[in-house]
């Protein structure tokens, strides 16, 4: 019975404890630990502050996803002639940055967030913003809200981003406060997973190169590459015309590609995503394509097999291989109801097929400068033309494969800085004269004078004989500038004053038509068995057929001639061209006299 009697007093000894220690828990924290329940209207005031928070951190990631997950876009980096891209697609009035794009001095860039950069960007949006949450209702109905030092941080997960405050927030009524240190709130977004499928869908461009398979595809089916005509004069192309027609073909095709699409058609990609996916270009982008082979505004196919005549090859061609270096923006869009998701790309076509991708991780891991930012050099360069007035200009400075802009003169004088370099090209252009550039080392060289031949745009003018010629006539100029015309479309061409070779072909319409031909090819060929293995061969003959062809153009005028064009020629606007005279064809001997005797024309150039 003792022993029980000290057990029951001990237990009175600690329930008396616990009742001490809860009493001066209540007294020292009631005003924190039952403020939010001692009156609901204080629920309502961190229910306020909540959606504050929820609307502003919505509107940071609506930001985010319509800037590549950026809200800090960073610093506008301009292009140049060389590699049109800013840093930046501008979208609709504001700045997307490119997640892979070439700065304007030809490096290639990667510029994609980790998860860890965007929720850091977001805390702080929401840090900058929260301070204009307007508590004016409740401060109309005795509220008291006082603000601390705003202090976020953000969890973005796949369907949902979690925002923790940890912005002190007193609040006071009647008498009675309250002070919340720690808000942690929810917010139902599939931001994360978008944001992962980017990634995904960036790795399968960059590894796969789908845009560029497309490029290449649209540029072979829309603009002449690699081919053969069978005809005997020249095929010519206008350069606008087919730069004009590869846009729209490449509007229409990169925007008609397909995401999680069911049909196995050519415009299909390979990629299952829960979210919608779209690809947009518009020709009002920025982008930069050059055409090698294309001089003055034409792109001139030269037939082969009518130098001679005909009689050797039996039949003329016009062969022709252009190369095109091609490069403009692609943006990815990945929907999920409201919200979506967008970065931009640069497409790049070099020399005819798409940009490797070992050459991005070259450029990133060994190649990684900038040349352009490191203008260590004092040089000065004075622009004259051919009677030593000053010109204005614009130079730059070409090194290894990077083009830094140097700037414009003044009064026809540049003096300022340019990047260290051995055998660097200075390059100077100024409207109304011909380009130039010279080698230039930076590092031993301060001063350069330079000289610009004036451009004339001239009228051309073309007689055989007596009469002028209103046929297809096709002009040739080759010498410091190259410059083509076709008469009658294109009759004008800008020279500069100079020697020139010059070729004019004189074309008219006929109905000649080259008969269909067979001839016999042999060939040495290993023989069969056991002689074969030996290395013995035996001669076998093939017949090859030839099929009709329709002769469109027959040559009837022209020829060439070495003649050093004076400027007072071209200061008049115009320059006429006497050329020879060939009889119509009428016949296939007629038409290969006609090209035999043409070698023998000459021509007269004056003004």
């Amino acid at each position: 019975m003792l022993r029980n009697n000290k057990g029951q007093v001990s237990l009175f000894v600690v329930i008396a404890l616990m009742l001490v220690i809860g009493i001066g828990v209540y007294v020292g924290f009631k005003n924190n630990l039952f403020s939010f329940s001692d009156s609901d209207s204080f629920i309502e005031v961190y229910n306020y502050y909540d959606e504050c928070i929820k609307q502003d951190a919505l509107k940071a990631l609506d930001i985010a996803g319509s800037q590549g997950g950026r809200i800090d876009v960073g610093e506008y980096i301009p292009g140049s002639d060389y590699a049109p891209f800013s840093s930046h697609l501008n979208f609709l009035g504001f700045p997307v940055p490119y997640w892979y794009y070439v700065s304007g001095n030809g490096l290639v860039k990667e510029n994609v967030p980790s998860k860890s950069e965007i929720e850091k960007e977001i805390g702080s949006y929401i840090e900058q913003r929260i301070s204009e949450c307007d508590f004016t209702p409740l401060v109309e109905r005795g509220f008291s809200v006082v603000l601390g030092e705003p202090e976020f941080s953000v969890n973005i997960n796949d369907d949902f981003i979690q925002v923790k405050s940890n912005t002190k927030l007193n609040v006071e009524k009647n008498g009675k406060n309250a002070e919340a240190n720690i808000r942690t709130l929810q917010i139902n977004s599939n931001f994360g997973k978008m944001f992962d499928s980017a990634k995904d869908l960036y790795e399968k461009q960059i590894n796969e190169e789908i845009l560029e398979n497309y490029s290449v595809d649209v540029l072979r089916l829309y603009a002449p590459v690699d081919g053969v005509e069978i005809q005997c004069s020249p095929k010519i192309w206008k350069a606008q015309e087919v730069v004009d027609e590869l846009q729209n073909a490449l509007q229409s095709n990169i925007n008609s590609l397909k995401f999680n699409s069911e049909k196995n058609s050519y415009f299909s990609i390979n990629y299952q995503s829960e979210f919608e996916i779209n690809t947009l270009y518009s020709r009002q982008w920025p982008w930069r394509i050059e055409i090698y082979g294309a001089e003055d505004g034409l792109m001139i196919a030269e037939p082969v097999g009518n130098q001679n005549g005909m009689g050797l090859m039996g039949f003329c061609y016009a062969p022709y291989h252009y190369v095109y270096d091609l490069s403009y923006p692609v943006m990815f869009q990945i929907r999920s109801g409201e919200e979506f998701f967008q970065f931009p790309v640069a497409v790049v076509i070099d020399k005819n097929v798409p940009r490797q991708a070992e050459q991005v991780e070259l450029f990133d891991d060994h190649l990684n400068f900038d040349l352009c930012k490191d203008k260590t050099q004092d040089v000065q360069v004075r622009i004259f033309d051919n009677n030593l007035n000053s010109v204005e200009a614009d130079l730059s400075y070409e090194c290894f494969n990077q083009k830094c802009s140097l700037g414009k003169t003044t009064n026809g004088v540049f003096a300022g800085k340019a990047p260290a370099c051995v055998n660097g090209q200075i390059i100077v252009k100024s409207e109304g004269y011909q380009d130039y550039s010279e080698l230039f080392s930076s590092n031993e060289e301060s001063v350069k004078d330079v000289i610009l031949d004036r451009l004339y745009e001239v009228e051309l003018e073309v007689s055989t004989g007596v009469k002028q010629a209103r046929d297809n006539t096709i002009i040739v100029f080759n010498g410091k500038r190259n410059a083509f015309a076709s008469l009658p479309d294109n009759n004008k061409v800008r020279l500069a004053e100079g020697m020139y070779n010059v070729s004019v072909y004189v074309y008219s319409n006929t109905s000649l038509k080259i008969p269909e031909s067979k001839k016999s090819e042999c060939k040495e060929v290993p023989q069969s068995g056991f002689q074969g293995l030996l290395g013995f061969t035996e001669e076998k003959c093939f017949d090859i057929t030839i099929p009709a062809t329709n002769l469109e153009f027959a040559l009837i005028g022209g020829g060439k001639a070495e003649s050093y064009i004076l400027s007072s020629q071209l200061v008049s606007g115009k320059l006429k061209i006497n050329a020879g005279s060939l009889d119509a064809p009428n016949t296939l001997e007629k038409l290969q006299e006609n090209y035999a005797t043409f070698e023998s024309l000459k021509l007269e150039v004056g003004a």
